[in-house]
């Protein structure tokens, strides 16, 4: 069985986050990291060279079953991507109609401006994520 490339690393977020070529980007990587500590009173892990992640259970896909995170984000150069509070399997959510210009796909919340968005919503959403699977 094939290894999952993204796994939990000892990678320092900070520095992650710090080196975001883009202003906005890093600083929006800041303040979601800061409101996904908030919400699940968890530290911040790096998935991978690209990710950050809170929290983790068990993922069974195609390659077997493996941890993966329950609540993650990456300040992506197109969009601010978050992971974990949209689910395409089921009817979408009415709290995303409240939140403001996004776009979603593939379980993922992609954002292109943090301060766009209604950000009590955006907390209601990463909490009701952290909540279903703690």
């Amino acid at each position: 069985m094939a290894e999952p490339k993204t796994k939990p690393t000892d990678a320092d977020v900070t520095g992650f986050l710090d080196a975001v070529p883009d202003a906005r980007r890093r600083a929006e990587g800041h303040a979601i990291r800061a409101l996904m500590e908030r919400v699940t009173g968890e530290k911040p892990v790096m998935w991978g060279p690209t990710m950050v992640g809170f929290g983790s259970m068990p993922y069974t896909n195609t390659t077997g079953t493996n941890d993966w995170f329950i609540l993650g984000f990456s300040p992506r150069k197109g969009a601010l991507t978050i992971y974990g509070v949209y689910d395409d399997y089921g009817p979408a959510d009415p709290l995303f109609d409240e939140l403001g210009p996004h776009t979603v796909g593939r379980s993922c919340l992609y954002l292109k401006r943090l301060d766009a968005v209604d950000a009590e919503v955006l907390e209601r959403l990463v909490r009701q994520c952290w909540e279903r699977w703690n």
